[in-house]
Protein backbone atom coordinates (compact mmCIF):
# COMPACT_ATOMS: atom_id res chain seq x y z
CA UNK A 1 0.00 0.00 0.00
CA UNK A 2 1.59 3.17 -0.89
CA UNK A 3 1.68 5.99 1.65
CA UNK A 4 1.78 9.54 1.05
CA UNK A 5 3.92 11.47 3.08
CA UNK A 6 1.22 13.27 5.30
CA UNK A 7 -0.24 9.75 5.66
CA UNK A 8 2.71 8.58 7.33
CA UNK A 9 3.13 11.62 9.14
CA UNK A 10 -0.43 11.48 10.73
CA UNK A 11 0.83 7.43 11.67
CA UNK A 12 3.12 9.21 14.13
CA UNK A 13 0.89 11.83 15.47
CA UNK A 14 -1.46 8.99 15.97
CA UNK A 15 0.57 6.50 17.76
CA UNK A 16 2.00 9.28 19.86
CA UNK A 17 5.84 9.17 17.64
CA UNK A 18 6.16 12.43 16.77
CA UNK A 19 6.79 14.36 20.07
CA UNK A 20 6.93 18.29 20.63
CA UNK A 21 8.83 20.13 23.16
CA UNK A 22 12.34 20.66 23.80
CA UNK A 23 14.58 17.51 23.13
CA UNK A 24 18.00 16.64 23.04
CA UNK A 25 19.16 14.49 20.25
CA UNK A 26 21.83 11.56 19.88
CA UNK A 27 23.55 13.90 18.15
CA UNK A 28 23.60 16.48 20.80
CA UNK A 29 21.66 19.00 18.27
CA UNK A 30 18.65 20.55 19.98
CA UNK A 31 15.18 20.47 18.39
CA UNK A 32 11.29 21.30 18.94
CA UNK A 33 10.38 17.48 17.80
CA UNK A 34 11.19 14.17 18.20
CA UNK A 35 10.92 11.04 16.58
CA UNK A 36 10.30 8.21 18.98
CA UNK A 37 9.71 5.14 16.34
CA UNK A 38 9.79 3.03 19.09
CA UNK A 39 5.98 4.38 19.94
CA UNK A 40 4.87 3.24 15.94
CA UNK A 41 7.05 0.29 15.81
CA UNK A 42 5.02 -1.01 18.97
CA UNK A 43 2.33 -2.38 16.51
CA UNK A 44 2.95 -5.34 14.26
CA UNK A 45 0.70 -3.76 11.30
CA UNK A 46 3.07 -0.51 11.56
CA UNK A 47 6.29 -2.18 11.38
CA UNK A 48 5.11 -4.30 9.19
CA UNK A 49 4.30 -1.25 6.46
CA UNK A 50 7.31 0.97 7.11
CA UNK A 51 9.58 -1.66 7.31
CA UNK A 52 8.28 -3.00 4.18
CA UNK A 53 8.39 0.02 2.46
CA UNK A 54 12.21 -0.17 2.76
CA UNK A 55 12.52 -3.98 2.18
CA UNK A 56 10.08 -3.12 -1.19
CA UNK A 57 12.78 -0.63 -2.51
CA UNK A 58 15.86 -3.04 -1.88
CA UNK A 59 13.81 -6.44 -2.71
CA UNK A 60 15.83 -6.53 -6.61
CA UNK A 61 18.77 -5.54 -4.96
CA UNK A 62 22.00 -8.22 -3.90
CA UNK A 63 21.58 -8.34 -0.20
CA UNK A 64 23.10 -11.01 1.99
CA UNK A 65 22.98 -9.71 5.25
CA UNK A 66 20.77 -6.84 7.02
CA UNK A 67 22.85 -4.60 9.69
CA UNK A 68 21.32 -2.26 12.20
CA UNK A 69 23.15 0.14 15.00
CA UNK A 70 21.66 -0.52 18.62
CA UNK A 71 19.36 0.55 19.87
CA UNK A 72 16.74 1.95 17.74
CA UNK A 73 17.60 0.17 14.27
CA UNK A 74 17.21 -3.07 15.72
CA UNK A 75 13.77 -3.58 16.01
CA UNK A 76 13.27 -2.56 11.85
CA UNK A 77 16.38 -3.92 10.65
CA UNK A 78 14.88 -7.34 12.27
CA UNK A 79 11.91 -6.94 10.20
CA UNK A 80 13.44 -5.36 6.91
CA UNK A 81 15.96 -9.01 7.21
CA UNK A 82 12.79 -10.98 7.85
CA UNK A 83 10.53 -9.58 5.01
CA UNK A 84 13.79 -9.74 2.13
CA UNK A 85 14.59 -13.56 3.66
CA UNK A 86 18.00 -12.34 4.96
CA UNK A 87 20.72 -13.18 8.28
CA UNK A 88 19.94 -9.58 10.52
CA UNK A 89 22.95 -8.74 12.94
CA UNK A 90 23.75 -5.66 14.58
CA UNK A 91 26.34 -3.26 15.72
CA UNK A 92 26.15 -1.87 19.43
CA UNK A 93 28.69 0.71 21.69
CA UNK A 94 31.27 -1.09 23.95
CA UNK A 95 33.30 2.03 25.62
CA UNK A 96 31.81 4.51 23.11
CA UNK A 97 32.60 2.59 20.01
CA UNK A 98 30.41 1.05 17.48
CA UNK A 99 32.03 -3.03 17.45
CA UNK A 100 29.63 -5.95 16.15
CA UNK A 101 29.51 -8.01 19.05
CA UNK A 102 27.37 -11.32 20.14
CA UNK A 103 29.53 -13.28 17.71
CA UNK A 104 28.35 -11.20 15.15
CA UNK A 105 30.60 -11.46 11.95
CA UNK A 106 30.33 -9.95 7.94
CA UNK A 107 32.84 -11.67 5.63
CA UNK A 108 34.92 -10.47 2.74
CA UNK A 109 32.39 -9.50 0.09
CA UNK A 110 29.31 -9.85 1.81
CA UNK A 111 26.87 -7.80 0.73
CA UNK A 112 25.13 -5.42 3.84
CA UNK A 113 22.07 -3.01 3.84
CA UNK A 114 22.48 -0.82 6.63
CA UNK A 115 19.38 -0.24 8.20
CA UNK A 116 17.95 2.52 11.17
CA UNK A 117 14.82 3.85 12.52
CA UNK A 118 16.04 7.76 12.41
CA UNK A 119 18.88 10.10 10.82
CA UNK A 120 19.52 13.37 11.79
CA UNK A 121 23.38 13.52 11.38
CA UNK A 122 23.81 9.97 10.35
CA UNK A 123 26.42 9.23 12.99
CA UNK A 124 25.37 5.84 13.87
CA UNK A 125 25.23 4.99 10.08
CA UNK A 126 28.16 6.04 9.15
CA UNK A 127 29.79 3.81 12.14
CA UNK A 128 27.97 0.85 11.04
CA UNK A 129 29.28 1.57 7.70
CA UNK A 130 32.82 1.36 8.76
CA UNK A 131 32.26 -1.59 10.34
CA UNK A 132 31.11 -3.29 7.11
CA UNK A 133 34.01 -2.01 5.24
CA UNK A 134 36.64 -2.57 8.22
CA UNK A 135 35.58 -6.41 7.21
CA UNK A 136 35.53 -6.29 3.54
CA UNK A 137 32.27 -6.17 3.21
CA UNK A 138 30.41 -4.19 0.61
CA UNK A 139 27.72 -1.53 1.55
CA UNK A 140 25.07 -2.32 -0.49
CA UNK A 141 22.41 0.60 0.67
CA UNK A 142 21.03 2.49 3.62
CA UNK A 143 17.31 2.14 4.39
CA UNK A 144 15.92 4.31 7.01
CA UNK A 145 12.50 5.37 8.50
CA UNK A 146 12.59 9.12 9.14
CA UNK A 147 15.31 11.50 7.31
CA UNK A 148 15.41 14.38 9.67
CA UNK A 149 17.65 15.97 7.52
CA UNK A 150 15.64 15.90 4.09
CA UNK A 151 17.99 14.43 2.15
CA UNK A 152 21.42 16.15 3.00
CA UNK A 153 22.88 13.69 4.84
CA UNK A 154 24.90 11.13 2.15
CA UNK A 155 26.17 8.05 2.60
CA UNK A 156 27.78 7.27 -0.43
CA UNK A 157 25.78 4.43 -1.64
CA UNK A 158 22.08 4.22 -2.66
CA UNK A 159 20.23 5.39 0.73
CA UNK A 160 15.82 5.26 0.76
CA UNK A 161 13.90 6.77 3.19
CA UNK A 162 10.23 6.19 4.21
CA UNK A 163 9.68 9.37 5.41
CA UNK A 164 11.92 12.68 4.49
CA UNK A 165 11.35 15.83 6.30
CA UNK A 166 13.59 18.99 7.28
CA UNK A 167 13.06 18.85 10.75
CA UNK A 168 14.40 22.12 12.54
CA UNK A 169 17.34 21.28 14.56
CA UNK A 170 19.56 23.71 17.16
CA UNK A 171 23.47 23.87 18.34
CA UNK A 172 23.12 23.84 21.94
CA UNK A 173 24.55 27.37 22.36
CA UNK A 174 22.32 28.53 19.61
CA UNK A 175 19.01 26.90 20.59
CA UNK A 176 16.09 29.59 21.14
CA UNK A 177 14.42 26.99 23.58
CA UNK A 178 17.62 27.03 25.98
CA UNK A 179 17.15 30.91 25.76
CA UNK A 180 13.27 30.52 26.61
CA UNK A 181 14.59 28.22 29.84
CA UNK A 182 11.83 25.44 28.11
CA UNK A 183 12.69 22.46 30.07
CA UNK A 184 14.64 19.64 28.33
CA UNK A 185 14.39 15.64 27.97
CA UNK A 186 16.74 13.48 26.24
CA UNK A 187 14.49 10.87 24.58
CA UNK A 188 15.83 7.67 23.17
CA UNK A 189 17.68 4.89 23.74
CA UNK A 190 20.88 6.58 25.49
CA UNK A 191 18.30 9.78 27.06
CA UNK A 192 15.19 9.89 29.39
CA UNK A 193 12.88 7.82 27.65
Amino acid sequence: MTKTQSDLLELFRSTNALLEGHFQLTSGLHSPHYFQCAKVLQYPEHLTLLAGMIAERFVHESIDVVVSPALGGIVVGTEVGRQLGKRTIFGERKDGVMSLRRGFDLTKNERALVVEDVVTTGGSVFEVLALVKQAGAVPAGVGFIVDRSNGKVKFETTQYAVLALDVVTYQPDMCPLCKSRTPITKPGSRGDF
